[in-house]
């Protein structure tokens, strides 16, 4: 017995932890055993310590709801622990992570409280510098989401606001960005008296670079002579200006844009005049997806174009293309985001889909038309939805020139 007695000694004494045992028949509950560990936690003797109780390790940051928690657990006499700020003998804190256990007689009184005293400063310290970093990383991200949102409200404000009012003509659009920010942008406004510009563009990848591309696109293919690439100064050095041709602005944007293999970035683009009189459009494209044209009283046709993309190589030649529309034709522009919206079995929406999908809808009126193909492709690609953005701009030539 006297060997085990030896052992536990030792035991107790040689543990990192510190160890007290408090009386509770005693007044204030007072430490009567206290061990090496003990002291070598708090800067304490054992001397110091024994007969007082264990309040003199607290301070003015000692929490008051663990101190609260501790006593009732006193007072009820079960088993707790709670982490507190103490304070060693020279006045430094510490945080203390505390358990008190009851010890019963042979009758179940209790008797003793076991208390065992861990230093766990470090494991806290990391805590809170964990917190602090999560807190900075929240605010942060509620940062760039405000920040996202508003970059998402430019974008949509360099979109159509309000459709050109032409006679005998009839346009619409709809775009829906799969993330917040979005590659692809779309517009169609009057470039003069008789003709009207039609754009939509898709620029490589997604994201805030993608975005900053394309919000960067929309101001240089705007109605404003001054910066736009729509417009070239005119030879007679009066300060005019006369529309460009689509061609010329393929070749002037792929000249402002070349490669950067950092970025990697370059972007696929359909740009055509409309004359209003007319009804004949003239256009470019530069890589773009095919267009697809919906002739009154015949199936839709794909007009294949081909191209290469704006960007990708230092000279770019874009053959100009002629569609002269009748009463009752539509034309529809779109992004790769339609046709290759995927479903659970990795099967692409496809052209064949789209082309059917708008004769089956060409009695609709255009905008109508437009939401039932972005419906149709959304119920593809359930639940995961669309992977890419997309984006549709039409044009009809209305049956009555009214």
């Amino acid at each position: 017995m006297k060997a085990q007695l030896e052992l536990r000694d030792r035991a107790l004494a040689a543990t990192a932890e510190g160890v007290t045992i408090s009386d509770v028949r005693l007044p204030d509950n007072p430490i009567i055993y206290a061990n090496a560990g003990f002291e070598r936690i708090t800067g304490y003797s054992i001397e110091e310590v024994l007969g007082r109780n264990c309040r003199f390790l607290q301070g003015p940051d000692t929490d008051r709801d663990a101190l609260d928690r501790l006593r009732s657990a006193v007072r009820q006499k079960h088993a707790c622990m709670v982490q507190l700020l103490n304070y060693r003998k020279d006045g430094t804190s510490f945080w203390n992570r505390l358990s008190i256990t009851p010890l019963r007689d042979a009758s179940g009184n209790v008797t003793h409280f076991i208390g065992v005293q861990s230093d766990v400063t470090e494991q806290k310290l990391t805590e809170q510098a964990l917190q602090a970093a999560n807190r900075k990383l929240e605010a942060a991200g509620e940062l760039m989401k405000r920040d996202l949102a508003a970059a998402a409200a430019v974008q949509r404000a360099l979109l159509p606001q309000v459709l050109p009012r032409i006679h005998g003509v009839n346009m619409a659009w709809a775009f829906r960005p799969c993330e917040e920010l979005a590659g692809d942008t779309l517009n169609v406004f009057v470039l003069d008296d008789h003709r009207v510009a039609l754009y939509i563009l898709d620029v490589s990848g997604h994201g805030v670079a993608s975005s900053l591309l394309s919000v960067t696109l929309s101001h240089l293919l705007s109605a404003t002579p001054e910066r736009s690439v729509l417009y070239q100064p005119s030879r007679d050095g009066a300060g005019s200006f006369s529309v460009a041709s689509p061609a010329q602005v393929a070749a002037q944007l792929n000249k402002q844009f070349p490669f950067e293999p950092r970025t990697a970035q370059y972007f696929t683009m359909f740009y055509g005049i409309l004359d209003t009189g007319t009804h004949e459009i003239r256009y470019v494209s530069a890589g773009h997806v095919d267009p697809v044209y919906v002739p009154a009283g015949a199936p839709p046709q794909i007009l294949g174009v081909g191209g290469l993309p704006i960007g990708l190589f230092p000279r770019l030649t874009c053959e100009e293309q002629v569609l002269k529309m009748g009463p009752g034709d539509r034309l529809y522009l779109l992004t790769d985001g339609v046709i290759e919206a995927e479903n659970d079995a990795e099967q692409e929406f496809g052209v064949e889909r789209l082309r059917e999908e708008l004769e089956r809808n060409r009695c609709l009126p255009l905008a109508d038309s437009l939401t039932a193909v972005v419906a149709c492709a959304e119920r593809w690609c359930s639940p995961s939805g669309f992977a890419d953005d997309v984006s549709l701009l039409a044009v009809e030539i209305c049956s009555t020139g009214g």
